[in-house]
């Protein structure tokens, strides 16, 4: 991004005045006299006169003003950024016996210029005056400055200060430091360094050297709220070490970017935050980037996520240290030299600003810092060379200084190889942003782009009103009651009455109203009308007050009985006229949950024109629902069809915008057509919604990495982590408190183990003795520092697979098995194998499927006792050898599977598996009780055909026909059903309702070539002995 920059040649006017001084006191309590100097980066910008302080009010109008010109570019705005205006005020002692007056320094001032990067031209501020000796008296008020600072023109254009950002970086302590750190190793005190490079502008870099720390012995924790300090605090008086309003807050541990942050580091940092020695520095840095140092910044980190941040312990002047080596050289040694690589990869999160966390700190080594951060220059050995060259005019007789420090600095290197690793040295940075170098979307611009690419779909027309309503309910009810005036006038006359003379009209009349009025029909008739009127009058007509005039009451009920004749005319007519339509909702049978039982069903048996025909039912009748919508696709996915699962997603999204399953496969399709732009916008809409999804985060990262976007795909896998572990930790607490209602269920008297079965109770007892077993924690881990488990029962990946497998995404699926088992602990793990089985099911790839399944089974009987091993794989295994055709191997892997402690998760195809099995290998009893079973958890057409079916070779034919008839109910387009239907008609003697049903049948496409040969048959059989009975009857009558 190109901005408008000021050019090399401009300059910088900063004016600074100091208007007032307040609640001055001096050495003495009357009246003195005192003067201020103004510095700025160790250049004294000048001194005020002396002014006279008013002993009352104890002020002084200074009204000083004075003012530094500096260029206008990088690096006097990175000093601007970090290096304060000093203001010392200092008081004139009284002259005494003629000796020449003396000074004190009464107190010292700091003003930040910061402000003048923010885009302010001047302000002022009223700063605290803090003496130059730490004993100051509490009952005294403090004193303080009235400064104004000013610039004649803004120091950055709207363009600049818009591309521009301010980095803070700040160094807070060094935990376990090595032992010997704490031996003095000679007279003059050791200096603790830390130094970073990080970029100025687009082609200079600056270095920060944090050289303030101080050396603290262990045995308590450092304060949990502690103020920023300043650098360059030699400069400064003790009080104005602290950044006013800048603290460093405690943080748990779990919520840190940096290294140390598992479970098994925690017993660890504690201990050394309490209990060992350590270097605190507490100090915050601030540099100004420019548009150029910004971007290279971003560049920097994509180049190399890993930051070296060198520390070293300093005994002597870093010149002198670097003079102990031949300059020749160009390799000073460094003591007690380590460095810390921080990731730097996390600030180019979106809408990431800030990482804190502890960093190791490990010996120097320039081969590891090339491999690690992708550079061959130690700063503290620049600095070394830089500090040396400076001194060498004044080095000349320190030769014997030389040999000496040279001999320390070889001892100390050769500990540093190894104390900083045995120590466990850690050092906790943190590193801030003003604003994030990559800005986070936010949701309502992500729900704009969606919008972009799929519209919102026009709501459908509203359905009837109230009053619209009440009129379809009295014409409903009309009809009913011409429909049992009807059948009671059938009962009465006939079906073939006609009219006579001794059976006039009027007569039948008289005589249906009485037959109407003896049964009690009639007022059944008027109940069932009453509340289809009253409706009609508070509805329709508005009339909701009773009315008191009796005239206005008979025009009412005139005007109400001849609307109702009306209406009563118009259903008559629907009723009588054959165009008119039926859309009555009396015929609609089968519920919303049974279409879309029976439409999983057929997809799973692979009748998909069945399960698509029960899907345009659900979304003609609920067209709002996008969940059918989204079970449609799935359907789709599954046939290969993806441009029409393609619609049904986008069609999903157009009635529900935050829909987010849809969503999600919406952005798995653009990933598959390789529309990535818009696979980024449908996955990142999805995870803005709540609640959050491990799915969608977990997409979102397979896709960055697919686009070589290493950073964010780790930032999209560290979130999916988190509310995974979230998840977890939820499902935790929800175990313990189950945990807790079955202790007092224990507590009480009871005898439920008695009611156990005597073959079951030592597996079940040996189960929960397992599971309390590994549920149970030892008191001195239920630290509330702890609420997350030690060990996720899943990963991100094996989530993100069962949706991909459950949608039939079977492209992304294998993408995401491959990160399942890079990221499987034990590699080919009995989850990992059972989705593999899956994919490759789906495939159509059987024999591998097969092997997998046997590689999972042998794992789960070498890792789980039997009554804890995994129903579905069981239930997956006998899916495969049941396609495969090993029909036994399959029954038995189907038994396996029901016999378990716990059912498979979708046992109703198992159900229809195995018993169809049963029917095959002419067991009919077990398929009784199996499809029996199924009908009782989940009855569909295809469960009750199987129970007619087996009823039906049992000879049980009044159970096979209401199973029948049951199946027909449900499904009255299954061509076996009709066949059977008309076998059980043959059998009992129904010869006209067996050809009925059998016509049915045949013009259903009956394929079942068995039960056209068995029908044929049977009907030769009926026919032969119908012959046969007649012909002994002629001959019997012959006798």
């Amino acid at each position: 991004m190109e901005t408008t920059e000021n050019t090399p040649g401009t300059k910088l006017d900063i004016k600074i005045t100091v208007i007032r001084g307040n609640n001055l006191q001096g050495k003495k309590a009357d009246s003195f006299q005192s003067f201020l100097q103004v510095e700025f980066d160790r250049t004294v910008l000048g001194e005020s006169d002396k002014k006279q302080v008013d002993p009352v009010e104890q002020c002084v109008d200074y009204d000083f003003t004075c003012s530094f010109h500096c260029p206008n570019d990088a690096q006097a705005r990175s000093n601007i950024a970090h290096k304060p205006i000093i203001v010392t005020v200092t008081e004139v002692l009284p002259e005494e016996k003629k000796i020449e007056a003396r000074t004190v320094v009464l107190g010292q001032a700091v003003v930040d210029l910061l402000p003048l990067l923010q885009g302010q031209c001047s302000f002022s501020s009223t700063v605290p005056l803090n003496p130059a000796r730490e004993f100051q008296d509490s009952r005294r008020k403090r004193s303080t400055l009235d400064v104004s600072v000013s610039v004649s023109d803004p120091v950055l254009s709207e363009a600049e200060l818009s591309a521009s950002n301010l980095l803070k970086v700040s160094v807070e302590t060094a935990y376990s430091v090595p032992e010997s750190w704490m031996l003095q190793s000679g007279p003059a005190p050791c200096t603790y360094t830390a130094a970073m490079e990080v970029p100025l502008t687009a082609e200079k870099d600056q270095v920060l050297v944090f050289c303030e720390g101080q050396l603290k012995a262990g045995g308590q924790r450092e304060e949990k709220v502690r103020q920023r300090k300043r650098p360059h605090q030699a400069l400064l008086v003790p009080g104005n070490h602290f950044l006013p309003g800048a603290f460093f807050q405690a943080e748990p541990i779990k919520q840190e970017d940096g290294e140390l942050t598992g479970l098994e580091d925690w017993d660890f940092r504690n201990e050394a935050e309490s209990m060992k020695n350590r270097v605190s520095w507490d100090t915050e840095m601030r540099c100004f980037l420019d548009a150029g140092g910004t971007t290279r910044l971003r560049q920097r980190i994509i180049e190399s996520r890993l930051w070296p941040v060198e520390i070293m312990k300093l005994s002597a002047p870093l010149s002198k240290t670097a003079e102990t080596k031949p300059l020749a050289e160009e390799n000073p040694e460094i003591p007690f030299h380590g460095v810390a690589f921080v990731d730097m990869g996390r600030l180019l999160y979106p809408g990431i600003s800030r990482i804190r966390g502890a960093y190791r700190i490990q010996p120097f080594s320039e081969a590891e810092l090339l491999k690690k951060a992708k550079r061959n220059v130690s700063v503290l050995k620049e600095r070394a060379k830089a500090a040396a060259n400076l001194d060498k005019a004044r080095a000349g007789s320190a030769g014997s200084y030389k040999g000496k420090a040279g001999k320390t600095m070889d001892e100390s290197n050769k500990g540093a190889k190894k104390m900083y690793v045995e120590a466990r040295t850690y050092i906790i940075i943190e590193i801030a942003l003003e604003k994030p170098l990559a800005p986070k979307t936010s949701p309502e611009e992500l729900a704009r782009r969606v919008k972009e690419l799929i519209p919102t779909r026009l709501p459908f027309p509203p359905g009837p009103s109230r009053a619209e309503r009440a009129v379809l309910d009295f014409h409903r009810q009309v009809g009913n009651v011409v429909a049992h005036v009807s059948e009671q006038y059938k009962e009465l006359f006939g079906t073939k009455c006609s009219l006579s003379e001794d059976c006039s009209q009027e007569q039948m009349k008289v005589e249906l109203m009485g037959m109407l009025n003896d049964s009690g029909r009639y007022f059944a008739f008027k109940e069932q009308m009453k509340h289809a009127v009253v409706r009609i009058v508070r509805d329709k007509m508005q009339q909701t007050e009773p009315l008191s005039n009796s005239q206005e009451l008979k025009t009412f009920v005139s005007k109400l009985y001849v609307y109702l004749v009306d209406e009563m005319h118009i259903a008559l007519n629907k009723i009588y006229s054959g165009d008119v339509d039926d859309d009555s909702p009396d015929e609609i049978q089968l519920s919303s949950s049974q279409l879309r039982h029976f439409a999983r069903e057929a997809q799973l048996t692979g009748d998909y024109q069945q399960a698509v025909h029960y899907y345009q039912e659900l979304v003609v009748r609920h067209p709002n629902e996008t969940s059918h919508k989204f079970e449609w696709g799935s359907l789709y996915m599954l046939t290969g069809d993806f441009m029409k699962a393609k619609e049904c997603f986008h069609d999903a999204v157009s009635i529900q915008q935050a829909h987010q399953p849809s969503l999600m496969m919406c952005g798995v399709l653009a990933m598959m057509f390789e529309c990535y732009k818009e696979a980024q916008t449908f996955l990142e809409r999805a995870t803005s919604i709540d609640p959050p999804s491990v799915v969608a985060w977990t997409l979102l990262g397979l896709l960055h990495e697919s686009q070589n976007e290493s950073i964010l795909a780790d930032r999209a896998f560290l979130e999916a982590r988190r509310q995974l572990r979230a998840k977890e930790a939820k499902k935790q607490t929800q175990r313990k408190e189950e945990k807790k209602d079955k202790e007092k269920e224990k507590d009480q008297p009871g005898e439920k183990e008695m009611a156990t079965p005597a073959c079951q109770s030592p597996t079940v007892k040996e189960c929960e003795d397992q599971d309390s077993g590994t549920q149970e924690e030892p008191p001195a881990q239920s630290d509330s520092s702890r609420p997350a488990p030690a060990k996720l029962s899943s990963t991100i990946y094996t989530e993100t697979v069962q949706f991909l497998l459950q949608n039939a995404a079977l492209q992304m699926a294998e993408r995401a098995l491959s990160q399942e088992l890079l990221w499987s602990d034990g590699g080919r793990s009995v989850s990992y194998l059972h989705h593999l089985a899956q994919w490759q099911l789906l495939t159509a790839d059987y024999c591998s499927a097969a092997s997998s399944l046997r590689e999972a089974l042998v794992h789960s009987n070498q890792c789980f006792p039997p009554c804890e091993q995994d129903p579905d794989v069981w239930a997956l295994n006998g899916h495969c050898h049941y396609l495969r055709g090993a029909f036994s191997e399959a029954q038995e892997s189907y038994e396996w599977s029901l016999n378990l402690l716990q059912q498979p998760s979708d046992p109703h195809l198992v159900f229809l598996r195995l018993g169809s099995i049963y029917l095959q290998q002419g067991k009919f009893e077990q398929a009784k009780r199996v499809y029996l079973q199924a009908c009782e958890q989940h009855p569909s057409c295809l469960t009750w055909l199987g129970l007619g079916t087996a009823c039906y070779r049992l000879e049980e034919l009044c159970i096979a026909e209401e199973a029948f008839t049951e199946a027909n109910h449900l499904n009255n387009q299954n061509a076996e059903v009709w066949a059977y239907l008309s076998l059980i008609c043959l059998k009992s003697g129904r010869q006209e309702e067996a050809e009925q049903f059998y016509k049915y049948a045949t013009r259903l496409n009956l394929q079942k070539e068995s039960l056209l040969k068995e029908f044929n048959e049977l009907k030769d059989q009926l026919r032969f002995s119908h012959l046969v009975s007649c012909f002994g009857t002629s001959s019997e009558a012959r006798v």
